[in-house]
């Protein structure tokens, strides 16, 4: 396998139930586990839980009113599960437009859904429409401005497009987020070597490689192993 093959083949990963999870860089999307509960552990958006219900009064009104309240939450949320359950299987079955048409339900009744955005983000990505996908990621990351996830897809559909630059930034600005992020860090090394910067797309697959290894993700260690010792080999950082 010559190392333009190598690139476009690193991180490929079949779907799972519930996951609309990590792709490859380059071709596909580091995707993540389809989070289910509201809001998701990538996600502020805001919630209210049984610590933010007002205090139950002691009349029969109050009571009732607060109980019709905690219904229609409890009711939300499974409206919220089920349009992403459904989306997942769809996206499994890779009947993107179906997982895209719930996700676009999802968001028009939860519009502040940062989780919802970010996977129509990638729903569209696989339909080849990056430049749709940039604007669902960047509505994520406007909702949640911590979110690391959304970022490294950005850079990755922006890379896609051949913009190195605008890919690097976001890809820097997931690793601000969480410096321990191997995907993010493996897309990063990619781009460096892309814009010629062979050191340091080295040392950042080197780190996402120490990173994989320390999670136990044997299959993305052995892939971003390979790839490193094709780099190594090679004196042009090119890949044209």
């Amino acid at each position: 396998m010559n190392l333009k093959t190598l690139l476009k083949s690193v991180f490929v990963k079949p779907l799972s139930f519930l996951t609309l999870g990590f792709l490859i860089v380059l071709d596909t999307l580091p995707l993540v586990l389809a989070d289910t509960t509201y809001p998701p552990k990538n996600n502020t958006d805001s919630v209210i839980t049984q610590h933010s219900l007002p205090a139950f009064p002691q009349n029969k009104r109050g009571l009732q009113g607060d109980l019709k309240l905690v219904q229609l939450l409890d009711k939300e949320e499974q409206e919220r599960s089920r349009l992403i359950q459904q989306a997942n299987v769809l996206y499994s079955q890779g009947n993107f437009a179906a997982a895209e048409e719930n996700l676009r339900k999802l968001i028009k009744k939860f519009p502040k859904n940062a989780f919802g955005h970010y996977q129509l983000g990638n729903v569209l990505y696989q339909q080849g429409k990056a430049e749709e996908a940039i604007g669902e990621y960047k509505e994520a990351i406007r909702l949640n401005s911590g979110y690391a996830l959304a970022h490294n897809a950005m850079g990755i559909a922006l890379a896609k497009q051949g913009r190195w630059d605008e890919a690097i930034a976001e890809y820097q600005k997931a690793l601000t987020i969480n410096p321990e992020y191997a995907d993010a860090l493996a897309s990063l090394g990619q781009a460096l070597w892309q814009k010629g910067k062979r050191d340091e797309a080295l040392a950042s697959l080197e780190k996402a490689l120490n990173i994989f290894k320390a999670q136990n993700r044997p299959d993305r260690a052995n892939r971003v192993e390979q790839l490193l010792q094709q780099m190594k080999t090679t004196d042009d950082p090119s890949v044209s």
